[in-house]
């Protein structure tokens, strides 16, 4: 199994915080630093900041030299599809391949109306993801394309350069699992990305998956499913509840009993000792997921991702 790090980046997470988080996960050998899509705090921390992703991602690319680069997930609403083709095409330049993209059709209505992207119903958004995902991927393609749908019009383009990805940069879909993300992830994606769930729930999600590809003419082997979600660990339980305590506060619980807590974050995050950690990573695997990308909230908080390192191969 693959582990990465997953960075809250609309959390107030600075360019000093990103050096340093690349230069830790390319010394303890995870596979990539991936970062969230936002604009406003999740958590509704009005006070913090976030950097634009694919402007991190690129400046990221230029001081790293292995791991792995991307979104986890880029909303639709942000960017017109051949802007964000062309900012991946830009990123997989700078990091010379390394760059991958994670689409979803977005969700945080508040963050749309503050800076005034339009937040379309669900329906819609699927209309333009699905719009979306045929224009980056024709655009990343050899040959000239035109697509005329009810979203996006493009004439005769030959986007170029291509990418030094090939066929492609690694293009990954956002989804809880619903037939219609996993259509599209049968149809578009070189991988799809779950968040916050059990083991139980990603089986059920690789079996939706296999089923999807099956009905779209696809070998179900050749689609990945990968998780985010969210971590603690500790060398033992008063470590694990007090780096919990921290992770509550970060996210805005206010929690009379951190223990409890802990209890009820273990149903669907990943929590335990290094031993525990690694007990639990296996049930992932078993359940079919291929890839974790742990969601580090405290991400100046060096000391966890030693702790998970020791269970890298």
């Amino acid at each position: 199994m693959l582990l990465s790090v997953m960075i809250e980046g609309q959390e107030d997470v600075t360019w000093p915080h990103w050096l340093a988080l690349a230069g830790t996960a390319q010394r303890l050998g995870f596979t990539g630093l991936y970062r969230s899509d936002h604009y406003l705090s999740v958590v509704d921390k009005r006070e913090r900041g976030a950097l634009d992703a694919w402007g991190t991602i690129c400046a990221l690319g230029a001081v790293t030299e292995r791991i792995r680069l991307g979104t986890i997930v880029s909303p639709t609403s942000f960017r017109h599809p051949s802007v964000l083709a062309k900012l991946v095409t830009t990123a997989d330049h700078v990091s010379r391949g390394r760059a991958e993209l994670g689409l979803g059709s977005g969700w945080w209505e508040s963050e749309h109306n503050r800076y005034g992207f339009p937040y379309l119903p669900v329906r819609e958004r699927f209309d333009v993801l699905e719009e979306q995902l045929e224009i980056i991927t024709r655009q990343w393609q050899d040959e000239p394309f035109s697509f005329h749908g009810a979203h996006y019009a493009i004439d005769e383009l030959d986007a170029r350069p291509k990418t030094l990805a090939r066929p492609r940069p690694l293009l990954r879909i956002g989804g809880k699992g619903k037939p219609r993300s996993l259509a599209l992830a049968a149809r578009y994606a070189d991988e799809y990305n779950t968040v916050h769930m059990s083991p139980e729930q990603c089986r059920e999600i690789r079996a939706g998956l296999d089923d999807a590809c099956v009905a779209a003419g696809r070998d179900p082997a050749t689609l990945p499913l990968s998780l985010m979600n969210g971590f603690v660990i500790g060398r033992d339980q008063a470590e694990l509840v007090g780096r919990a305590a921290s992770i509550l506060d970060w996210l805005g619980r206010e929690v009379d009993v951190v223990e409890q807590e802990l209890e009820e974050l273990r149903k669907s995050w990943i929590v335990g000792t290094p031993d525990q950690f690694g007990a639990r990573l296996h049930e992932y695997s078993v359940a079919g997921v291929t890839h974790v990308m742990l969601q580090h909230h405290l991400y100046e908080d060096d000391d966890a991702l030693e702790l998970i390192a020791q269970r890298l191969p």
